[in-house]
């Protein structure tokens, strides 16, 4: 007997370190299950909205965030630790810009309509993360698009215009309203929130429970 389908949303930023490993963790229990129940969609939710057009040099927004060089190292080293005890790769040191991501999400947007979101996340935090590429670009996201099977041509337009800048920056707003401050966060089946990134115990744990439910 086939599983019921759990919808999975996903507010998510693609430069937030934290959601990169969430992911992981999340993928790392769903490739243990012979089938798994989640519909899962991604929503944006910029870390930093404010951010200029063309982003700025991560060690001054580093630098920034966390109170100066010391901070910076000292929060970023943790974070790489905690993501190497995992066995999950950060190749911080080629990152050389952070950008605004308000078109990443964009592309993660019409990625959905396509079929190719999940994919596409992935592609952007590892072009992010492991290649130190400038998800700001749009040349970087064209070339991202294309790379999941996406026409680059159309993405390469779509990014010259304002299309869907204003549903991305609503659907962020609403997402602040409905109290999400952190990412990233799980809304499970539209009504349980589960923030941060959660080992793959915990993803194998929310499955059981609710074939369990379904089985009842």
């Amino acid at each position: 007997m086939s599983i019921e389908p759990l919808k999975l949303d996903i507010m998510s930023d693609p430069i937030c370190p934290w959601c990169y490993i969430g992911k992981t963790f999340l993928d790392r229990a769903l490739a243990e299950e012979d089938e798994h129940p989640f519909i899962i969609e991604w929503h944006p939710f910029q870390l930093n909205p404010d951010m200029p057009a063309g982003g700025m040099d991560r060690a001054d927004y580093l630098e920034r965030k966390f109170g100066g060089k010391d901070g910076a190292v000292r929060v970023y080293g943790q974070i790489v630790k905690h993501a190497e005890d995992a066995g999950i790769p950060l190749n911080v040191e080629a990152i050389k810009r952070t950008p605004n991501t308000i078109d990443a999400h964009r592309l993660i947007h019409w990625s959905k309509l396509e079929g190719k979101q999940n994919h596409l996340v992935d592609m952007l935090f590892q072009a992010y993360f492991i290649d130190g590429r400038d998800i700001g670009d749009h040349e970087v996201l064209a070339d991202i698009a294309d790379s999941v099977g996406m026409d680059a041509a159309v993405v390469t337009r779509l990014l010259k215009t304002d299309s869907d800048v204003a549903d991305i920056q609503e659907r962020d707003r609403l997402t602040r309203e409905m109290g999400v401050n952190s990412v990233p966060t799980f809304i499970v089946g539209g009504q349980h929130a589960v923030p941060g990134a959660q080992p793959p115990e915990l993803w194998r744990k929310v499955i059981a429970e609710f074939r369990e439910s379904q089985n009842a």
